[in-house]
């Protein structure tokens, strides 16, 4: 198989990224998948991270305080910006061409052999899991691809279950409150697994201390951010564990949330080592993150930043981030586009689309993108004074970069499917 095959492969397989479904709630076909594989997901240890924001910050940090460790690292992920190979990658070198058409390859055989027909996800996690054992990894950093309870990645059982926030999303699936919510992210603690609670609402809380896990550690209680404040290209900021306090700890991110998230990742670190980790390794792990299309800056004249923000805490959280941390000088332009299934006026206003000076809506490039049309109705129900309607992401930035001067700020947010249409264009466009 040839990795174009694979891709036609997966294709031919029901998605959720295309869909917006999720077929039957079950672990069946992928508990039948691995398990004629040989289980490999049972081969190396596991951190698996579930949350409604903040999981793929805190699973690069982890990943990266692991290497700094001298582990070798699989790391799980998903959706991916640009291309498949992004999801699976040891010490953050992504799966190549070849060892992941074979991969796919062997997910393709048993479902002649087994006659279980998995969905794109199971296919990917399922390839994941295998290629991890083949490589030998020292251990695996699982990122829930959606809630916990049902997920593909859900068939491994976690030495340390990582939940990094509770908040409104998904509610199709498992609403109608966050309580539902954090119940389906608590299926991911099994009896042996330490829960490392990132999230500090009390009810929530109790949920998760009461899901069965070995042992819970809850942010406020035995670890939080002590001080934190803006620094060059980051935040700098002072870190407590149940272990130590570790002073001027220093992540290349943006974004006062990027701090709930690091004490989150460093906590988790300590709860797998069962012990306080060196400060040189601290410094070294956290200074390594990178996050593509999390806050990244594209281009400085004029300012350019791409953020996946699908959400309304993510959107405000971006948002904060660009007013208040950036605080640009001149015009501030929105280019936006959202998935069907969001409000679209929550999402607007959690982004304050109202106090840019020009908002471009686009579709974002999926089956499931809401039409741009829908988007300019909404940014002018909730104030937006000058909107301008694109049908692709590409035109819209064009239009946003031809009308910016030097001094102006370009927002490119929405979903990942805007951020991993963006991100490429604008490598070509951006000099």
């Amino acid at each position: 198989m040839k990795f174009e095959d694979a891709l036609a492969y997966l294709d031919a397989h029901a998605s959720y990224d295309k869909t917006g479904r999720i077929e039957s709630p079950t672990l069946d076909r992928m508990t039948a998948l691995v398990a004629a594989m040989g289980d490999p997901q049972h081969a190396f240890p596991v951190i698996h991270i579930t949350g409604t924001n903040g999981k793929g910050s805190t699973t690069q940090m982890i990943t990266r305080l692991l290497m700094a460790h001298g582990l070798t690292v699989g790391t799980y992920t998903s959706p991916h910006l640009e291309r498949l190979n992004e999801r699976m990658s040891v010490n953050c070198e992504p799966i190549s061409d070849d060892d992941f058409a074979e991969q796919i390859a062997a997910v393709a055989d048993l479902e002649v052999i087994t006659g279980v027909r998995p969905t794109y996800f199971e296919a990917v996690t399922a390839a994941a899991y295998r290629w991890f054992a083949d490589v030998a990894v020292d251990v695996a950093v699982i990122e829930v691809g959606l809630l916990g309870r049902w997920d593909a990645t859900n068939v491994c059982t976690a030495q340390v279950a990582v939940i990094t926030n509770i908040g409104a999303d998904h509610m199709e699936f498992a609403g109608p409150t966050l309580e539902n919510i954090a119940h389906e992210k608590a299926g991911i603690i099994k009896p042996s697994s330490a829960v490392v609670i990132g999230e500090t609402n009390p009810e929530l809380v109790g949920i998760f201390r009461n899901a069965g896990g070995a042992t819970a550690l809850v942010r406020g209680d035995d670890f939080d951010v002590v001080e934190q404040q803006l620094a060059l290209g980051g935040r700098l900021m002072d870190l407590r564990t149940p272990t130590t306090v570790y002073p001027e700890v220093f992540v290349p991110l943006h974004g006062q949330h990027q701090c709930s998230n690091a004490v989150v990742a460093l906590t988790a670190v300590e709860t797998f080592f069962a012990a306080p980790v060196p400060g040189d390794i601290v410094a070294e792990g956290f200074a390594d993150v990178r996050m593509p299309g999390r806050f990244e800056v594209m281009g400085h004249q004029p300012l350019v930043i791409i953020d996946g923000a699908h959400n309304p805490p993510g959107a405000d959280s971006c948002a904060t981030v660009f007013f208040d941390d950036f605080d640009p000088a001149g015009r501030r332009l929105l280019v936006v586009g959202c998935l069907k299934g969001r409000d679209p006026r929550e999402m607007l206003a959690a982004l304050r689309a109202d106090e840019f000076d020009v908002v471009f809506t686009c579709t974002a490039p999926t089956p499931r993108g809401l039409p741009a049309e829908e988007l300019t109705a909404a940014a002018r129900d909730v104030g937006c004074d000058v909107v301008l309607e694109f049908d692709t992401v590409e035109n819209a930035i064009d239009a946003a970069l031809a009308g910016a001067s030097a001094e102006d700020a370009v927002l490119i947010t929405g979903s990942l499917y805007i951020v991993g249409a963006a991100r490429p264009h604008l490598r070509d466009v951006i000099a």
